[in-house]
């Protein structure tokens, strides 16, 4: 037992432990948020959910799991218990797991290195032995600040720059009592491979091989289809975004959709999108220069019609298993940012980023829901948990049950 009292700590907008309390308090609101299941007759969609534990692919596996009855795999790499608290998609996920147990729902979660073939030879195995050989869904969710090539051995360093020429944008920061402040922050262009670099991390290549593995040991189901998760933004922070290297990125991973939905649509009469997804803190997101002053000032335009991740993903998994039409722009992308992105919006949020400062943003932003929600990433500031008890930190990762073990016809 390993029972103690935790307090939120934090370093900028990184926290050093996180709350299992909390973190499963969290999980239990994102399932209870999703509308009813859509009737379907039998077990489930077989889905494999790439980046399970936080964010989008979180909502993608809570949304699948509650809406559409999925079974299958998540595959995430997080930090076990030990000196410190496990990390934040820890805990998550073991919440996940459990809910998912109580719902009767047949799901295996993997921590480990989604971009190594190790994992993905672990999953094959997997849904060969478990889940009768096929795979209808594949969620494809990776932020991440390295990969290994898993050919040559390769490390490759994501980056998040401009392209060109330095950018200076404002940014929001919080003092350390608490206090908000509007600064202005410069980031050098990016220099010599760092594009390169970037788009091979953060890229399509990872998910192209995903589907290439797979696909090699006949584990794609007729009509499979798969979504990688993505984000455009506003032109308030497109220099840092989809004009710097993560825009390179993005535009690689679109590509990469296009290629394999020609390919998927000859082999299996698949479907392969990217999907891209509004605004949300994440912990990815706090870590972009201005992207938690836009996210703060967008909430205070929108206040509570700003859709939050499991929303935008009951209407990814709704389009996906046909309960509603898919819907593709003309570059054959879902787009769920379609009420972010809206002309009038933009223009209230551009309004107020142009007068923002120190002494007035708690008038134009919602900073209570945005502080809020950075600390509930971590397990923090949830409703009904009592943040002054003890709290057991050694939450096992979630193992097989009776109810997994079965082979799944």
């Amino acid at each position: 037992m390993s029972e103690r009292v935790i307090a939120p700590r934090s370093r900028g907008f990184l926290f050093l432990d996180s709350h299992p309390d909390g973190c499963r308090q969290l999980v239990d609101e994102m399932w209870q948020a999703v509308p009813a299941p859509v009737a379907a007759e039998g077990e489930g969609p077989v889905a494999l959910v790439i980046g399970s534990s936080a964010g989008y692919g979180l909502a993608a596996t809570v949304a699948g799991l509650a809406r559409v009855g999925i079974r299958g795999i998540g595959v995430c790499f997080e930090k076990a218990p030990g000196r410190r608290t496990g990390t934040a998609g820890w805990y998550r996920t073991a919440a996940t797991a459990r809910l998912a147990q109580q719902h009767g729902r047949h799901m295996v979660f993997l921590n480990g290195d989604a971009f190594g073939d190790a994992m993905k030879e672990q999953v094959a195995e997997l849904l060969a032995e478990r889940f009768g050989g096929r795979l209808d869904f594949l969620i494809y969710s990776v932020a991440a600040p390295r990969r290994t090539d898993p050919d040559t051995g390769d490390v490759y360093a994501s980056v998040l720059k401009p392209v060109g020429s330095p950018y200076t944008t404002k940014t929001l920061v919080f003092d350390a009592d608490g206090a908000p402040e509007v600064k202005e922050v410069t980031t050098a262009p990016a220099e010599g491979d760092d594009i390169e670099q970037t788009v091979a991390v953060m890229g399509g290549t990872d998910w192209e091989r995903w589907i290439s593995f797979l696909a090699d040991r006949s584990l794609l189901a007729d009509g499979f289809t798969t979504a990688a998760l993505s984000y455009i933004g506003s032109p308030l922070t497109a220099a840092i975004y989809r004009q710097g290297t993560i825009g390179a990125a993005k535009a690689h991973l679109e590509a990469t959709a296009r290629t394999l939905d020609e390919r998927l649509g000859k082999t299996v009469r698949g479907r392969a999108v990217t999907s891209v997804n509004a605004a949300a803190v994440t912990q990815s997101s706090t870590a972009i220069p201005g992207i938690a002053l836009y996210t703060g000032l967008l909430r205070g335009v929108l206040g509570d019609t700003m859709v939050n991740p499991v929303g935008q993903l009951v209407e990814l998994w709704d389009q996906l298993t046909g309960a509603r039409p898919l819907d593709l722009d003309n570059e054959g992308r879902v787009r769920l940012d379609t009420w972010e992105l809206a002309p009038a919006v933009q223009d209230a949020v551009a309004e107020r980023w142009s007068t923002a400062t120190s002494d007035n943003i708690t008038e134009l932003a919602d900073l209570d829901w945005f502080s809020g929600e950075v600390h509930r990433l971590y397990g923090f500031s949830v409703p009904g948990v009592d943040y002054t008890a003890p709290v057991e930190t050694d939450v096992p990762w979630p193992t097989p049950t009776a109810l997994d073990t079965r082979v799944c016809d």
